[in-house]
Parts: C-alpha cells; sequence; structure tokens
C-alpha cells in the first residue's frame, strides 16, 4: 500500500498508527467520496462544538427563550445546509473526474477543496465570539461590507482585537496541522471503484446532499427566516453558524445593488428641507399628537389582504367581486384613492407595518440592517404595554417575515402548524377562513387578559393557484379557481369575521384596518402603471365615525392615521400623513415603486383628479404625466412649469429611506 500523501508534501514513510491504518482502510471502501465525508463528519462537530460554546457564553440570554432545545436541534439543520453548499461543486464534476482515468486530479482537486471548506468554517467560528461581542450578532452583513475597506479594518482590528486576532490565527494554524494529517489518512492514492459503481452511488448522494440544502418540503427552501424563533436576533443568529450567516448575508446584497442613487444626488440639507426631515439623530422623528382623545387607547387589528386591488371592487371601478367589502365600506371611514407603494407583498408590509418610504432596493423586511431596531408599529405599542402578534395561515419564514418581526416588536407568531384542524388547506396555507377564526380567537383571549394588543393577520387565500374551499360562494366564473372567484371568497371570510366581531366584547375597545398589500397583477406598458397601485382601505370599528376620505392617498400614511384613532400619543419616525382629521385645503400625495421607476403623484387641486405625476428613471431624464382618475390611465405630458421643483421633491422623497435604512435612522430614540 502506498505512504499517504499530504495536501501539499509527502509525509515521511514512518508507519502509521492503527487509527490511521483504519481510516486508510474504511477510506477504500468510501472511494472517491472520501473527503466528502471528512467534511460532513468533522464540520458537524466543529459547528456543534463552537455552538455550545457560545450558548454557554450567552446562557441566560439563551435560556431566558425557552428554546434551547430547538436551537441545538435547528442549529444542526442550519450547519448540514452549509455543508451541503460547500460540498455541492465538486459533487457536480465528479462523474468527470472521479473514475479511474482522472483520479488523480480528482483526489488533489476534492483534497484541496475540503481543506479549505473546513479551514473556512474553523476561521469563521473562531472569528466569532469578536464578532458576537462587537456587534451583538453573528458574523453577517458588516462582515461582508467591511471587505470593502480593508486599510481601515484591519487598523480597528489591530487596535482594538489584538487578542481576538491572534486567537484566531492560533486556532486556524492548529487547524491546517490536524487536516493535513487527517485528510492525509483518509484519501486513497487510487480508487477501487468501478465507473458503473460511481455512476450508481453519485445520483443518490447529489440528491441527499440537495435536499439537505434545500431543508425542506414545502413551497420554500430554508431560509434564515425560517431559524427566527425568539425575539433575541443574536440568540438566533447561534442557530445559524457563521459562514451560512456570511454566505446569506452576501446573497442579499445583491437585492440592494439598485439604491435611491440611481435617479441622481441631492445635497444632504436639500433632501431634509424638501422632505421636512430634520439634520438629527432620528431625522423624520415626530411626536403625534392624536386627533381622538380616548381615557384609554384602542386596540389595533389590521388585516392585510393578499393582492386585493382596486380593479375587484366595483365602486372603485373594479369587477363586483367584494360585496361585504362594499356593505361594510359605510359603516367606517373609505379611502377612495389609496395608493400601494410597491407590487409585493413585503412592500406592503413595510408600507403598513413600518410606514417606511419605498427605494429600488429590495423591501426592508428582507434587508439586513433592518432585521433589529427599525421601527414597527409593535415596537412603538410593545412599549406601550401592548401585546404584539402576527397571524398568517403559511410559512411565516416565507420572504423573511418571521426574522423580521420578531427583530422588531412582534412578540407572537402564529403560522400555519399552530392551526389545529383547520377547515381547508391550500397550496400557500390555511383557508382566510380558518386564519380570521383563529385570528376572533386569539382577539377573545386577548380582551379576557384586559391587556391592550395590536394584532396583524396577513392573508394567502387569493394567491395562485387560487384555492379556497366549496360551498361559501356563488362562484362569479367559471372555472372556479380564477383571481375573480379567489376574491369572492377572500371577501366572504372578511365579513363573517367583522359579524362576529360586532358581536364580541373587544368590538368597542378595537379600530379595525382592512387594506391591500398590493394589487394582484401590476403591469402595463406606462412607466408606472398607476392604476394597478390603486387599492382599496377600510378603517372600522366601534368607536369609529364613518367618513369617506377622496384625497390620494399612501398606504404609508395608514399607521400614522390609526395610531391616531387609537388616541396613542407618541414619537415615532414615520413620514406618512395623518388623515384621520384633514382640512379643506389638504392635498394628498402618493409614491409608487415600480422595479426601478418610482413615481411620485401630488394632488394639486381639491379632486384626486387634479394631479401631477413625475416618473424618476435610472439612467434616464424624468418623465411627466397626469393620470386620469375616472379612465385609469397615465397620460405623458412635456415637463410643466414646476417640473425643478417636482422633481427635486420627488427626489428628495426617494433619496430619504435609503439614506435612513443606510445609516440605520428609521427607530425610536433610546
Amino acid at each position: 500500500m502506498p505512504a499517504p500523501t499530504t495536501l501539499f508534501m509527502t509525509i515521511s514513510a514512518t508507519p502509521p498508527s492503527r487509527i490511521v491504518q483504519r481510516l486508510w482502510h474504511f477510506a477504500q471502501r468510501l472511494g472517491p467520496f472520501a473527503p466528502f465525508v471528512v467534511l460532513y463528519v468533522v464540520g458537524l462537530i466543529v459547528l456543534s462544538i463552537s455552538r455550545l460554546g457560545l450558548i454557554l457564553w450567552q446562557f441566560d440570554r439563551v435560556t431566558a427563550t425557552g428554546e434551547l432545545g430547538a436551537i441545538l436541534l435547528q442549529g444542526v439543520r442550519v450547519d448540514l445546509i452549509e455543508l451541503g453548499l460547500l460540498a455541492l461543486m465538486p459533487l457536480l464534476v465528479a462523474p468527470i473526474l472521479a473514475h479511474s482515468a482522472g483520479f488523480r486530479w480528482w483526489r488533489r482537486l476534492s483534497l484541496l477543496w475540503v481543506f479549505l471548506a473546513l479551514l473556512l468554517l474553523v476561521f469563521m467560528e473562531a472569528a466569532t465570539p469578536g464578532f458576537i461581542h462587537e456587534y451583538d450578532v453573528r458574523p453577517n452583513r458588516i462582515f461582508v461590507e467591511y471587505l470593502k475597506y480593508p486599510h481601515e479594518v484591519f487598523g480597528m482590528l489591530w487596535q482594538g482585537f489584538k487578542l481576538e486576532i491572534f486567537t484566531s490565527l492560533l486556532v486556524t494554524l492548529i487547524t491546517v496541522f490536524a487536516l493535513q494529517r487527517l485528510l492525509s489518512a483518509w484519501q486513497p492514492t487510487q480508487t477501487s471503484w468501478s465507473n458503473r459503481k460511481l455512476w450508481l452511488v453519485w445520483p443518490v448522494l447529489m440528491v441527499c446532499v440537495l435536499f439537505g440544502i434545500r431543508s425542506s418540503l414545502t413551497h420554500r427552501p430554508a431560509n434564515p427566516a425560517l431559524f427566527a424563533i425568539t425575539q433575541d436576533s443574536m440568540v438566533n443568529s447561534l442557530i445559524l453558524n457563521s459562514s451560512y450567516s456570511v454566505f446569506y448575508a452576501a446573497y442579499s446584497l445583491q437585492h440592494e445593488a439598485k439604491s435611491s442613487a440611481i435617479y441622481g444626488k441631492l445635497p444632504r440639507e436639500t433632501v431634509f428641507t424638501l422632505t421636512g426631515a430634520k439634520n438629527t439623530d432620528i431625522p423624520t422623528l415626530t411626536t403625534l399628537v392624536p386627533s381622538v382623545k380616548r381615557d384609554k387607547p384602542l386596540n389595533l387589528v389590521i388585516l392585510l389582504q393578499e393582492s386585493l386591488g382596486a380593479g375587484f371592487v366595483a365602486s372603485l371601478g373594479g369587477k363586483p367581486v367584494t360585496p361585504n367589502l362594499e356593505q361594510l365600506k359605510a359603516e367606517g371611514i373609505w379611502f377612495t384613492q389609496m395608493y400601494a407603494t410597491g407590487t409585493r407583498s413585503v412592500r406592503g408590509i413595510e408600507a403598513v407595518v413600518t410606514g417606511f418610504q419605498p427605494t429600488p432596493a429590495d423591501s426592508t423586511v428582507k434587508l439586513d440592517l433592518s432585521q433589529k431596531n427599525f421601527f414597527s408599529l409593535a415596537s412603538l405599542l410593545a412599549k406601550q404595554g401592548y401585546l404584539t402578534e402576527f397571524i398568517y395561515g403559511g410559512e411565516s419564514h416565507f420572504d423573511n417575515m418571521r426574522r423580521f418581526f420578531m427583530g422588531n416588536g412582534f412578540q407572537h407568531i402564529i403560522d400555519q402548524p399552530q392551526f389545529k384542524n383547520p377547515q381547508f388547506v391550500a397550496s400557500w396555507g390555511v383557508s382566510d377562513e380558518d386564519l380570521l377564526n383563529k385570528t376572533h380567537a386569539q382577539l377573545l383571549a386577548h380582551h379576557a387578559s384586559g391587556k391592550p394588543f395590536f394584532t396583524l393577520a396577513f392573508s394567502s387565500s387569493n394567491h395562485a393557484p387560487f384555492e379556497f374551499p366549496d360551498g361559501r360562494i356563488t362562484l362569479f366564473e367559471q372555472p372556479k379557481a380564477t383571481d375573480n372567484n379567489a376574491v369572492k371568497y377572500a371577501d366572504y371570510a372578511i365579513g363573517e369575521f367583522i359579524k362576529k366581531a360586532k358581536a364580541s366584547p373587544y368590538w368597542q375597545d378595537t379600530v379595525f384596518l382592512i387594506v391591500a398589500d398590493h394589487d394582484i397583477r401590476v403591469r402595463g406598458n406606462a412607466l408606472v402603471p398607476v392604476e394597478h397601485f390603486h387599492i382599496p382601505a377600510l378603517i372600522l370599528g366601534g368607536a369609529i365615525t364613518p367618513k369617506t376620505i377622496d384625497a390620494i392617498a399612501s398606504q404609508i400614511d395608514l399607521p400614522v392615521t390609526m395610531l391616531s384613532l387609537m388616541g396613542v400619543r407618541a414619537q415615532h419616525p414615520m413620514t406618512g400623513h395623518d388623515l384621520s382629521a384633514l382640512d379643506a385645503d389638504y392635498r394628498g400625495r402618493a409614491m409608487m415603486q415600480y422595479n426601478y421607476n418610482f413615481g411620485w403623484m401630488v394632488q394639486t387641486g381639491q379632486s384626486a383628479n387634479d394631479n401631477q405625476v413625475v416618473v424618476l428613471r435610472e439612467g434616464q431624464p424624468p418623465a411627466f404625466a397626469h393620470y386620469d382618475v375616472a379612465h385609469k390611465t397615465l397620460v405623458n405630458q412635456p415637463p410643466p412649469a414646476n417640473a425643478m421643483p417636482l422633481t427635486e421633491t420627488a427626489l428628495a422623497n426617494a433619496l430619504l429611506p435609503a439614506l435612513l435604512y443606510q445609516e440605520q435612522r428609521y427607530r425610536l430614540p433610546e
């Protein structure tokens, strides 16, 4: 038997120990895939030891969550994802090189790859304690971004983290030596496998690795949001491993490649002046004086409706498939010219729950810097003693919702696994009836406890493939599985819920918002298809005085308005308007992010049809238009007399949220 070789040099021909001999013979059986067994076994050991050490270090915070067992179990799951990602690339080329003719090259590649992969895991885990000590989270986006500034970062590390640097280097050097000895004893110099055996085993191995990477049999693969099981962001990060955390942060950065700077630049002070912000720690911080004084602030319930655009509401120029909404609009505050900020659910969540203005980047629900200490209604109300919860009929880690909510004030999350014996389960989760029945039960329990509450319920029935239970509605059309029928069913579920709510003790003490996250299909040949941003919004409750608001309004106005109607006096950074007490001279505005186009529509007269629209575009001059409300068309126009101030105002409002996000200034005061 030939002497084993290391990665970079031949070990002296001294007789190997018995352990090495046994490893050698076992490796013969594993053939060309022996190094990857080392990767998985050693990788799991290293990552588990590191996680246990971090848990012991932060034991008080971990045990306070009551999720120690889940943290350990889910941690192994994350480790298998990361090890699968590390093993995937060389395994893809195994059939080309791992046969007898190319085994010499395969051996070198596999040894080097596994060596570097394990070294990366060890190095990242060694660097983790210092990073947690400084940032209270595992290495993440900040770690990636700092790679762009080596001079400054290395200087900072040398000045303040000498012990961490030397400890990491020592651990890395020990790992290099240990891996050389281990891998040299594990890899045979030639394969004993036939090509037939290789081709039989390889597909099975690939399926196992790919399943480990996906780590889920549901619609979506596992992601960090799935592992956000506590309200402590640092503890949630312990479930991950640092290599996975950094890789995912690097992947997420591509969604932030397009910032508002694509539209142009303005001096910082000009941005603040045009948007009413101030050059302070929290530029948009303001104190809300509620329009309604209440002895005790009301509870809040938001029913966020999936894809319920104005095209489904007859009185808004759409189809007659929302009879319950049409009936209820006379009982509350009805907005006839409400506009969504974007085309995705996370954009709607961003606007309705946080009041944050849209940008060309992904929604802040998914971006890394907003996963904690980012303002939300939940974070404000939780500080005022409210119980805060999110209820969703599907999987709450979709679109990173769980991670974002748990890091920003939501105390409880109820999603599909918590629904016992649902009446109907569709591809996207339980039906809207099940969702709202659960919501009703939760509201009764909260009211009985005597504690104020904020509940966000997010529907899912109006989503392709449009599945809902039989026998609930008279179908609007055939076949059954269409958006019009799904919306009619969603409207039915809303109607049934409101009936129960009106007969419940919490009705008089609660304000309800029914609003869409976005329209179902936002498309068209206009630079911004404004008609598809038009959505219904209705505020209900026993303490609400009915009225209709015809002014142009944006989703970001709703959270401010809700707080005002609740009677909550508080500081907040939201830029939306309080629509609960408008004077006769009020002129509304709306902002719409459509791919990389930003639409700014401002009302110029008493009617919503009196408006000007400017569209900011990447690398092109702004375009100007008028939106014909009656015919739902955007009519292009030449630059108006006020083109310059109109454009600057729009640009300032596109730049402001990017500035607030990047500098982490959209939050509550300490």
